[in-house]
């Protein structure tokens, strides 16, 4: 289904490409192809993200490459970057309304964010960190996923259950079933982790389920290195940086801020120093609170995270 409608979208952008510059001859059929194209991928990414296996990892691991090729070439297809040009230089643009003109520029903006202005030799590097990222970010999305799945803890002895509110009981009684083992267990999908760490009276199950929560896919924790993502973050902002370069911005903080209402890094800098300045004391006190009811009520000196 993928191929034959990136083979369809690839005809549609020739064909528009090859018309006379309006909105009805380009915007539109051009929107319709995203359109489709979204319909028909969002369940699957959707689906790969939350209810992963085997086979459907193979679908999409597949299909990723086709994408990422489809995408470069409608960012870095000439003729249809004419075509907007051309529109938003006509006299049409005048008597579009706000929303359709705000297609049209961010069309143009994402186009010289494809690389369109590059040079062949830019372009060709550009096309390749871009399939790069696409399959490292689908890796280090993987990792999370399967560190997120390992993990798991069987509890037998009902006291550990203590302060669990009756349905994630249940949940996990279920969990417990599906693997066929007696009890209850807990793993790291969020309608499992959450309610443990809200509710439970045990500290100690609080913290194993924290710190296996917090250091998956890393080098640390129970499963320390099997799913590391070090190396791939290390790859993936280094591929960033080197794209955001070629396009003429100092780093990839300042790509990504090319699509966003932020004016510049230093105002994204200068309104989280702002926003810590006004919420540490506010932080401070309630941070205060937290520990003197820890005290009081608890008899607990040592407040972690978990």
């Amino acid at each position: 289904a993928l191929d034959a409608l990136l083979e369809e979208n690839l005809g549609v952008l020739d064909r528009v490409a090859a018309a006379d510059p309006s909105w009805n001859t380009v915007v539109e059929p051009l929107e319709a192809a995203g359109d489709a194209l979204t319909r028909l991928w969002s369940p699957i990414r959707h689906l790969h993200a939350v209810a992963d296996n085997d086979a459907l990892r193979r679908v999409y691991e597949q299909a990723l490459p086709k994408l990422t090729d489809y995408g470069n070439r409608f960012g870095q297809h000439e003729g249809l970057y004419r075509a907007y040009r051309q529109i938003a230089d006509g006299e049409e643009y005048q008597r579009l309304d706000h929303v359709q003109r705000k297609i049209i520029d961010n069309a143009l903006r994402d186009f010289r964010l494809s690389g369109i202005e590059l040079d062949q030799t830019a372009r060709d590097r550009f096309k390749a960190i871009m399939q790069a990222l696409s399959t490292l970010t689908s890796r280090y999305s993987d990792n999370v996923l399967d560190a997120t799945n390992a993990w798991y803890r069987q509890v037998t002895d009902e006291s550990l259950l203590a302060g669990l509110p009756p349905s994630a009981r249940s949940l996990a009684r279920q969990q417990a079933a599906q693997r066929k083992l007696d009890g209850w267990v807990f793993n790291l999908e969020f309608p499992s982790y959450f309610p443990v760490l809200t509710y439970a009276d045990n500290r100690d199950l609080r913290k194993e389920l924290y710190t296996a929560y917090v250091t998956r896919a890393s080098d640390q924790g129970p499963n320390a290195g099997k799913w590391d993502n070090a190396d791939l973050m290390q790859q993936i902002l280094a591929l960033r940086h080197e794209a955001a370069q070629l396009l003429g911005f100092a780093n990839y903080a300042e790509r990504s801020l090319a699509t966003k209402m932020a004016e510049s890094t230093d105002h994204v800098m200068d309104f989280l120093d702002d926003l810590a300045t006004r919420s540490r004391p506010a932080a401070v006190r309630e941070l205060e609170e937290v520990r003197d009811f820890a005290a009081t009520t608890y008899a607990q000196q040592d407040l972690q995270a978990w």
